[in-house]
């Protein structure tokens, strides 16, 4: 099963980054505030970054790779400067 990291930008301007194995099934659970805890009352969210990963553990490992990024280089790796 292919599974995804992906970057959402809310409506605060914030970036959530999550996983999931059917990214636009997960966007519409974060739209109907059934998501994240973070993202409850943050939308309308716009998908701004998305990666595929080969299995559930190397998208865990990445997501915490770019959740570690500071919110300059999460923008960077958005607009594709470099793969961080």
């Amino acid at each position: 099963m292919i599974w995804t990291l992906y970057i959402l930008e809310c409506a605060d301007g914030t970036l959530y980054t999550g996983i999931s194995n059917d990214v636009l099934q997960r966007i519409k659970k974060h739209e109907q505030g059934l998501g994240a805890k973070y993202t409850k009352g943050r939308g309308p969210f716009k998908l701004v970054y998305s990666e595929t990963c080969e299995d559930r553990a190397s998208a865990t490992r990445r997501e915490r790779e770019v959740k570690a990024l500071s919110r300059a280089q999460k923008q960077d790796l958005i607009v594709g400067k470099k793969r961080l």
